[in-house]
This record gives structure tokens, sequence and C-alpha cells, in this order.
């Protein structure tokens, strides 16, 4: 079945929007002015959006790939036309090719895309087109908020549409629960905002030193691919045709500009190596065919084979292997943060934890407070039982930083293992929330605020937050009038 798209840009996004029995009219954001969306507003929208899909769908928990991804994203918006906007870039599990932008400048970006690319000017292309939706306010001129539709109501039909897309039956289900709701809701994506994000993509491209005709290029291979392998469409062409005069539309506009080659950076085939070791059926399976693709050079980069293989030898229980083959990238790269990551790792492995903490204090003199460094040093030292380190070390690096579910699920097992009880519950409170759990949240702040042994400032900041979450609470039950599920 093929879905009208809601609040959501998504990749690629429908020429023509496809007539369907659960065809939802949406209200739109901003007036029939043209205005858009406050940065408050946006900000809210995003956070509430995020809540949600946090629900249903499974992000990638590896700060090495989420880092990489963060680092090309910010390349292109450094190039594009969003000076203040804030992105936030994300990785879904989900062997679907797909990818999408919300409210709030989050893009979220599929395992199955990143890995069908065939060059990160691919990947760069998809990022760079979600962005210009984004910073062409696309959300905002395509929405128009009724004065009865909530922010937490908005973010829920959007974040069903993205399920959908995602999840097949159960998206079907999240949107037919949206539509007996009584909330009529509809989007009129115009071919126009695609052309135009397809027309700013193709200049931050440029802009930020990639090949601008990436995009015409990667459309085109999965439009002639889905040709020959029936049944197999991708899901956004599946949802989202791209039609043949927009692919040469991008690859005229992409002509303009003289053709700068720059090869792929390592950075770019660590991550798709994290990513396939990942998705392997199993290591042992792993480590047989990388070992043949090593052997028989069938690889894209020999650097990422060798590294891939080494994390298949440690899934694989095999650290004293893995640690020949780190070994070898660390002879020639002895400040590639993957590299020092996955040996820390390997000496975990054989419980040698001062080794893998020495590793980590040279990767935080060479970088420090990098995400990756310190999310990673932060697991080693509690596994090492270790847990006031690991809770200053991790309370100062999320100072002043936006807040990530599994940093607070890391927070909480720290501070209950110190014996801050109150602390780890506010901790675990934090977590369910952002993943949508507002009223079990509320549940874990209140049996904080019954401990005997609060002082009176921690007690008014609990005390605080729960009216805080009980509010947002009461706004999100406004989606359930209709019937349509809810907390």
């Amino acid at each position: 079945m093929n879905y009208p798209l809601l609040l959501v840009i998504a990749l690629f996004g429908p020429a023509i929007a496809v007539a369907s029995p659960l065809d939802l009219n949406l209200p739109t954001i901003g007036d029939s002015a043209g205005r858009y969306l406050s940065p408050e507003e946006d900000r809210r929208l995003g956070e509430a959006f995020m809540r949600q899909l946090r629900r249903s769908l499974t992000f990638v928990d590896d700060s090495i790939v989420t880092d990489y991804l963060h680092s090309l994203g910010y390349q292109i918006v450094s190039n594009a036309d969003a000076p203040t906007q804030r992105f936030d870039f994300f990785v879904v599990d989900d062997p679907t090719i797909n990818a999408f932008a919300g409210p709030g400048g989050h893009i979220g970006v599929n395992t199955g895309l990143i890995l069908a690319t065939d060059s990160e000017h691919e990947l760069a292309a998809v990022i760079a087109h979600e962005i210009a939706h984004v910073s062409q306010h696309h959300i905002a001129r395509s929405l128009e908020m009724a004065d009865r539709m909530s922010i937490p109501t908005i973010a829920a039909m959007l974040a069903a549409i993205v399920i959908a897309s995602q999840a097949g039956q159960g998206g079907e289900a999240a949107i037919a629960a949206v539509a007996a709701g009584g909330t009529q809701m509809q989007i009129d994506f115009m071919r126009a905002n695609e052309q135009e994000a397809d027309r700013v993509g193709i200049q931050s491209l440029q802009r930020a030193g990639f090949d601008p005709r990436a995009m015409a290029g990667f459309f085109e291979r999965l439009q002639k691919s889905a040709r020959y392998d029936v049944g197999t469409l991708p899901e956004f062409l599946r949802s989202h045709p791209v039609t043949e005069s927009r692919i040469a539309d991008a690859r005229n506009r992409a002509e303009q500009f003289p053709y700068r080659q720059r090869e792929d950076s390592l950075a770019y085939h660590l991550a798709r190596a994290r990513l396939k070791v990942r998705a392997l059926p199993s290591p042992a399976q792993g480590v047989r065919e990388l070992k043949r693709a090593l052997d028989s050079g069938s690889y894209r980069n020999a650097v990422a084979a060798r590294y891939a293989y080494a994390l298949a030898l440690l899934a694989n229980h095999d650290p004293q292997a893995a640690r020949i083959e780190v070994a070898r990238l660390l002879a020639t790269d002895p400040e590639r943060i993957p590299y020092l990551i996955t040996q820390a790792n390997i000496e975990m492995a054989t419980n040698n934890t001062a080794a893998a903490l020495a590793v980590y204090r040279q990767a935080q003199h060479l970088y420090p407070n990098n995400p990756a460094v310190t999310i990673n040093e932060v697991q080693t030292l509690i596994q090492a039982k270790r847990s006031k380190e690991a809770r200053d070390l991790l309370q100062g690096f999320m100072r002043d930083r936006s807040p990530d579910p599994s940093w607070y699920k890391l927070l909480a097992q720290a501070e209950g293992e110190v014996g801050n009880t109150a602390a780890s519950r506010e901790a675990v409170a934090e977590y369910l929330y952002l993943t949508g759990e507002t009223r079990t949240a509320i549940y874990e702040l209140r049996k904080a605020l019954a401990l005997s042994n609060l002082d009176f400032y921690t007690g008014s900041r609990i005390d605080a937050r729960i009216k805080e979450l009980e509010e947002d609470l009461a706004a999100e039950k406004e989606r359930t009038k209709g019937g349509w599920g809810g907390q």
C-alpha cells in the first residue's frame, strides 16, 4: 500500500501523492501567510517526534558509526543554507533502503541505505537532500497547524508515518490507529519541494567537496536495480517514486559544476565495516567470509576489510587473532579512533583492564571528550567496577550536550553502583522519557522522591521535574481522545 507522507519530509519524497484508503487530512503548521515554526516550536516538535520514534524503531547504539554520520552531516550543513539550524543525525537498525528528515533537524538513515551506497559521495547526496528539506523549511511550508493540534499529537502522527515506511504491517497498523483517532490530517507534497531539495542539495554537495553527480547517479542505480530484482524494490522507491525527468534534471544541474575527484574517506569505509559485521548471520560465518575476501582481494578498501575481519574475530571470541590484525592497522595509523577503541575492547576481552584504560587515556589525550572515546571509556570503567570514575566522566561529558537515552542508561547504572539511588532513578526516568515512556518515567521519579534520605535541593529538583513530565503527559493524552492508543 502507498501512503501519503505526513509531517515527515522523507528521502526522495513523492513527486505525486498517491491516494490511499487511509488518506489523512493533516492541518499544516504555520499560517496561510507562510509563517514558519518558531525555533522553540521546531525544537519541541522535534524532541516529541524522537521520543515517539524510539518507542518503535531500533537505533544503532554504535558511537563510532554515529560520530561518523554526524561528521559527514555537518560537513554538508556547514556548506548549506542553514546557518542557525541545529541538526541531529542518527542511524536506524533496519536493512531497508530508506532515510527521512523530521522537525528539529532530526535526520535518520537506515543501515540498509548506508550499506547500499557505492561511495561516500552517494551517502553525502542522500544527506544533502534531507538537509535541504530542513533548510528550505519544507515541513513548515507544507503544514499548517489547527489551533486544537498539540505538539505531541503532531509528533505522534509524524512518528506513525515513519514507522509505516519502516515496518510494513506494523506501520500500517500505526496509520490505521491514527485514522481511528478522528484527527483528519494531510500534507500536499509538491513536486516543487522535491526539485528544490535536489537543487539545494546538489549545491551543498558541491560546496562540501563531494561529487554533485552522485545524487542522480544513486537513485538511478537503485531504480535500474529494482527493474531486474522483482520484489526487492527499495522502500523509498516504493513510497516515493523517482521519475526519469527528475533524474535528468538532477543530472543536468550537477553538470553545471566542474568535476572534482575526491576519494572516499577511510571513516566512511570503517563505518560500513562495522555495520557489515553487525549484520552478519553469525561471527563464525563472518570470520570465514571476511577471510576469503581478504585473501582474494574482494573488497572496496583493503584497510576496512582487515578492520572488519578483526571485529569478526573479536565477536567470535578470538581476541588474540583480533589483536594481530588491529596491531597491523595501528602500525600505520596509530591515532585512528576505531582502531584504538577496538584495541581497548580486545584488552577487556582478555581481562586486561589496566591496558584497556591506558588505551583510553591515550585516546583522550589525542581527542579530549570525543563522544566515541568517552562513551566507550565509560562502559569500560563500569565493566571494571570503577563506577564513580565512570559517573564523573559521563556527567562532565553530558554537560551542555543534547540528551541521548543511551547516556542516561549508563549514568543510571553508574549512579546505582555507587549507591546514589535517587540519582540513579532520576537517570532511569530521563531514559524512559526520551524513549517515549513518560508515565513510567514519572513513576520512577515518584519512587525517587519517596526516598527517606533526600536533601531539600534534590527533592525540589525531582518534584519540579515530575510537574514538567506531568504537563507533557497531559498534552500527550490529548491525542487519545479519539481512542487511538497512547500512554
